[in-house]
């Protein structure tokens, strides 16, 4: 009996090494080729449920779709993400403080008397909550009563805040807005555009981006009652990671939208949505648009000259010309390589030039038309030249016809897919 066990294990790890050199000489399976994605143009952006709407690029600010961008609408509790943007602002220039305990007036309380959709954060009278806790409250559950609060104590008054808030807005280049309080209850001359609050959504994510991840939170409580986030977006598609809801009566329903993939970001703003679900449905068809038809690329690095005209009258005989920041540009898929980029700059440059000073302007067109205009800036010093180099470039510059220059820029000197 042993003879045979030993006999039919040596047979069977004979197997075993006869089955793996077979394995090891089979031929790898061969790869399947994926299929070439065909050239298709660009669809136009999808229908969307509301009076005024905008998609714009975070990276750029480019704006790459929508309709009445500047209508003047009611913003609702739109509203207070400009109160977030000025608290936020006031807590870094040390004004106020993420620990201060705010007491709640009467005022806050009551929620501003008319109220808008009857959103709050159930704040008891009189009671003193930390400042951190009622960003919370504003952000998350949107209460009238946690914004008005923060309002007076930034302020000292509710009034005076909003006067804050046409400040910061006037400094954001937001034109077609104006504030009357910092909850976005129904009352007159109070107002914002699609527009404007892109441009604010983007100022709060770059400035502010702790501040802003507060509206990411899906549910917060206080006084013992939990609230859920009222931006469903974040429930359904994980890359959506803020702004603000916003519904009355004569505002309809409203969203601020911002998603991230990867490096590239999206903002979606609808304005004036029939309906909870359309305007959430709205915003992520935006969302999902952007992300699928449009690519952003870095053209320019700001750490590289990209031109080093003659400089006349100077200690040094060149003045590297460069942008202060990288120059990034959003386009359709597919439109990349019908960029053209050219600098305007003066044929005579005579020193001395401050570092950082603008020289000249880079203009980046696609088929014809603009899409941006970026100073162009001396990147070091350029100081003056000893008495006899100016003497004689004085005497050159008889010889030397004054007129702009209009230079090809480097082609696509970045890429940043």
């Amino acid at each position: 009996m042993s003879f045979f066990r030993r006999t039919f294990s040596s047979l069977a790890v004979a197997a075993l090494v006869a089955g793996a050199a077979f394995a090891q000489q089979t031929p790898p399976r061969p790869v399947v080729p994926r299929p070439v994605v065909p050239e298709a143009p660009v669809p136009p952006p999808p229908d969307v449920d509301g009076k005024s709407w905008v998609l714009m690029d975070y990276a750029t600010g480019q704006i790459l779709a929508s309709k009445d961008p500047d209508l003047r609408v009611e913003p609702a509790s739109i509203t207070k993400v400009m109160t977030d943007y000025v608290v936020s602002a006031e807590v870094a220039n040390g004004k106020v403080h993420m620990t201060d305990p705010v007491t709640i007036s009467e005022n806050a309380w009551r929620g501003g008397g008319a109220g808008t959709d009857g959103s709050t954060s159930f704040l008891k009278l009189n009671s003193q909550v930390p400042l951190k806790d009622l960003l919370y409250g504003m952000i998350i559950q949107s209460g009238n009563d946690a914004a008005i609060a923060l309002a007076e104590h930034t302020a000292g008054s509710e009034s005076a805040f909003a006067n804050l808030m046409n400040a910061y807005a006037k400094q954001l280049g937001m034109v077609n807005s104006n504030f009357e309080n910092a909850s976005g209850y129904p009352i007159a001359n109070h107002y914002t555009t699609a527009h404007d609050v892109a441009i604010l959504s983007r100022s709060l994510i770059h400035d502010f981006p702790e501040d802003y991840a507060i509206s990411a939170v899906k549910e917060f409580e206080w006084n013992g009652i939990k609230q859920h986030n009222r931006n469903t977006l974040l429930w359904r598609d994980q890359t959506v990671d803020g702004i603000k809801t916003g519904h009355t009566a004569a505002a309809g329903y409203c969203l601020a939208a911002s998603a991230k993939q990867g490096e590239a970001r999206m903002i979606a703003i609808v304005m004036g949505a029939s309906s909870e679900k359309a305007r959430a449905d709205s915003a992520l068809a935006l969302l999902n648009y952007g992300f699928r038809f449009y690519e952003t690329h870095k053209l320019y690095d700001s750490s590289k000259p990209l031109a080093t005209p003659r400089l006349w009258k100077g200690d040094a005989n060149q003045l590297p010309i460069g942008v202060n920041e990288n120059v990034l540009v959003t386009v359709k898929r597919g439109d990349y390589d019908k960029l053209k980029a050219t600098m305007d700059i003066p044929a005579t440059l005579i020193a001395p030039f401050k570092k950082g000073q603008q020289v000249g302007t880079l203009r980046i067109t696609l088929d014809g038309q603009p899409v941006q205009s970026v100073p162009l800036v001396a990147l070091a010093e350029a100081p003056q030249g000893g008495f006899f180099a100016r003497l004689w470039d004085s005497i050159l510059l008889w010889f030397h016809s004054d007129k702009k220059a209009d230079a090809e820029a480097p082609a696509k000197a970045a890429d940043a897919k």
